[in-house]
């Protein structure tokens, strides 16, 4: 899919990122959720699929308080607080860490949640607010939201493809 360019677009590629990937975290048997089977996000690192669901979490999140802080006028930490952008692995790690205890069904409705707020936040905004200017360094705020919401889906969905095969293997 081609890389968005407008609200619609980027509302189509979100939306539907996001559902081939619930269609394949659904075959997760909430009994596997918790293995680890996958490369982390950090070098070195591996991780669990609860792992990888926690960090896509964590981004829509934080892409969420980004608008929010953004809308207010308030300005926006990036990447996190307290994390810089060569930080990422660890900020994969607290994001996975932030959600160990969570059971795989509110992951997933957790996900479900953070998604449909990045949508509905997305729907108000214009082609303008999107796309009409940098936001942060080059970058406009509906590439910066693609970045982390389609973008990150497919990749995930890749893992937990891979994974769910490896996983029904064993």
């Amino acid at each position: 899919m081609a890389v968005p360019t407008s609200k619609a677009e980027l509302l189509t590629a979100i939306t539907t990122a996001f559902e081939k990937l619930m269609t394949d975290l659904a075959k997760v048997r909430p009994n596997h959720a918790r293995q680890v089977t996958m490369k982390g996000h950090a070098n070195g690192t591996t991780m669990s699929p609860a792992d990888l669901v926690a960090y896509l979490v964590g981004w829509n999140e934080l892409v969420l308080k980004w608008l929010d802080r953004d809308d207010r006028g308030e300005p926006v930490d990036y990447p996190e607080t307290g994390f810089k952008w060569n930080q990422l692995g660890l900020l994969a790690q607290k994001f996975y860490s932030d959600c160990s205890t969570v059971q795989w069904h509110e992951l997933l409705a957790r996900l479900q949640e953070a998604n449909a707020g990045l949508i509905a936040t997305i729907t108000v905004l214009s082609d303008e607010e999107l796309y009409g200017g940098a936001w942060y360094g080059k970058w406009t705020k509906g590439r910066m939201i693609q970045f982390n919401t389609s973008s990150a889906y497919a990749n995930a969905r890749a893992r937990i493809r891979a994974a769910t095969l490896k996983l029904d293997r064993d």
